[in-house]
């Protein structure tokens, strides 16, 4: 029922800045916890980043510092600025939604995703 369309993957140089965005429809997106997960071919899909319904966030290690998750509720999208990327940055992104329904129970929803190519 909830549906993700994400949008802003393409190529990039290293270095360079990407910004990803996922909009959301079906529901009452600000109670959703909102993340980012990636899969380069032959690995497995691993998480990028996390941000809850009162705005707060998760990183994975290997892009703290460059990655920012954030949301604008108004707009029911969310939203991952990609900075000074690096080639083992490149796979395809997917947005991915949880929804509550009461405490400590979720559905998961995922968008088509999106591929990010960065070149050195």
């Amino acid at each position: 029922q909830v549906q993700l369309v994400e949008s802003g993957g393409g190529l990039v140089q290293a270095g360079g800045s990407l910004r990803l965005s996922c909009a959301a429809s079906g529901g009452p997106f600000s109670t959703y916890t909102m993340g980012w997960y990636r899969q380069a071919p032959g690995k497995q899909r691993e998480l990028v980043a996390t941000i809850d319904r009162l705005s707060s966030t998760n990183y994975a290690d290997s892009v703290k510092g460059r990655f920012t998750i954030s949301r604008d509720n108004a707009k029911n999208t969310a939203y991952l600025q990609m900075n000074s990327l690096k080639p083992e940055d490149a796979a395809v992104y997917y947005c991915k939604a949880d929804k509550p329904y009461y405490d400590s129970i979720y559905r998961t929803y995922w968008g088509q995703g999106t591929q990010v190519t960065v070149s050195s």
